[in-house]
């Protein structure tokens, strides 16, 4: 009977439902604990580790910085590879004579493996603050932020230690200077 007025009472017929929705709602199961949620992954990311990698790749690049002289007399060395990490279309266009080109955004383990296998190959590197006079082709970037630091840094971390850094500023039309690319074919038409 006691029941039955309960049941019957008008707040009653509103309340309990309302409670058993309130329950379902906020994930309170039988046995009246919440529903748990997995957490996230983390990014595959490591800021710390890219910082600490950039001081002793720095310190590194130090030694590793060439003239323009020093770095094609390196260039004709057999098995040297000369890497232009810049896009693939501002390869196409201009770069120096005899690179191979990763676009930078592609760099992985595998990727850059699949084009220099052996991690003690010589690496040279130039990037578009190399040149001067050429800003369809080379255009200027702010220099902290210059592609040749990240792509020293990249292949350092990859275990790519035999790299060269071209360091000096050169004027597009120095002579001792010798491009490809289908602004190159262009210009002989």
């Amino acid at each position: 009977d006691i029941l039955k007025k309960i049941r019957s009472s008008p707040i009653n017929k509103l309340l309990i439902p309302a409670l058993i929705m309130l329950g379902v709602g906020t994930g309170i199961g039988c046995n009246g604990s919440a529903i748990s949620q997995p957490a996230e992954p983390k990014a595959k990311v490591d800021y710390a580790g890219f910082k600490d990698l950039t001081a002793e790749a720095g310190q590194y690049r130090q030694q590793r910085l060439v003239e323009l002289d020093a770095f094609l007399t390196l260039a004709k060395d057999p098995g040297t590879v000369i890497l232009d990490a810049r896009s693939e279309s501002a390869f196409k266009r201009k770069h120096l004579k005899g690179a191979i080109n990763l676009n930078f955004s592609d760099f992985t383990a595998a990727k850059l493996a699949s084009m220099i296998p052996a991690k003690s190959t010589r690496i040279l590197i130039y990037c578009n603050n190399n040149f001067e006079g050429d800003t369809q082709s080379f255009p200027t970037k702010s220099m902290p932020l210059a592609l040749n630091i990240p792509t020293f840094i990249n292949l350092y971390g990859y275990g790519y230690q035999n790299i060269y850094e071209l360091a000096t500023l050169i004027a597009i039309d120095d002579s001792r200077l010798v491009f490809e690319g289908s602004e190159i074919m262009s210009a002989a038409k």
